[in-house]
């Protein structure tokens, strides 16, 4: 077995949690008082449906594909 605290290997942990935490409350503050999630959430899922919208046979075939792997959520649930 290896010994990991030698003379010259020594283990350091950091607990990250209040810097985490610190960090979430400057991005909040910094989004400021007019930031709204559900318009965000509404311009995303009309982003989504438009960039899949229209496609060709070839392009829905893959879409179709990539839905059913996983790599892509289905219509309506972006």
């Amino acid at each position: 077995m290896i010994d990991r605290n030698t003379s010259d290997h020594h283990i350091v942990e950091f607990d990250l949690t209040a810097d985490e935490a610190r960090r979430r409350t400057e991005v909040v503050a910094a989004l400021g008082d007019t930031w709204d999630p559900l318009a965000v959430l509404e311009g995303e899922a009309d982003a989504h449906r438009l960039l899949y919208s229209n496609l060709d046979a070839e392009q829905q075939a893959t879409y179709d594909m990539l839905v059913s792997a996983g790599v892509l959520p289905a219509s309506g649930q972006a």
